[in-house]
């Protein structure tokens, strides 16, 4: 595939892979209080990671997200592959949107003003989605 090929996939890449590493690299630093804020968000939409150490997650996210930008922006890894790993992490982050009270309007998947923040991140999942699908289509 050429340069020409994959254009239209540079504004996707460089956007979210710059928003994904920056929030990856600001969450490695996180002091203990942010860790467990972090942490309890998670669980309560995810049971299984209750038993996990807060500072260990929020460890984990920030590597998990580092990776994840740092492949959409870098040229060589496939779309395919930047796309599925952005997909997965957009879908967790709309499982946090779907399972946490209060962040939809009652009766409706539309947000409530405290559901605003994560409802964008249907725009990470839908990204991850063009890619994927863009990057087959094409060959």
């Amino acid at each position: 595939m050429n340069l020409r090929d994959r254009a239209w996939q540079l504004p996707l890449r460089l956007s979210t892979g710059a928003y994904v590493l920056d929030s990856g690299l600001r969450k490695w630093g996180a002091d203990e209080e942010s860790a467990k804020h972090l942490h309890g968000f998670a669980s309560g939409a995810y049971p299984f990671l209750k038993d996990t150490d807060a500072t260990t997650f929020a460890k984990a996210l920030s590597v998990g997200e580092v990776l994840i930008g740092t492949a959409l922006l870098v040229p060589m890894v496939p779309a395919t592959v930047a796309g599925l790993g952005l997909l997965g992490f957009g879908a967790g982050l709309l499982g946090l949107y779907a399972r946490t009270p209060g962040m939809r309007r009652p009766g409706s998947p539309f947000p409530s003003q405290d559901g605003m923040a994560l409802a964008k991140d249907a725009w990470l999942a839908a990204i991850g989605a063009a890619l994927v699908v863009g990057d087959r289509s094409r060959r």
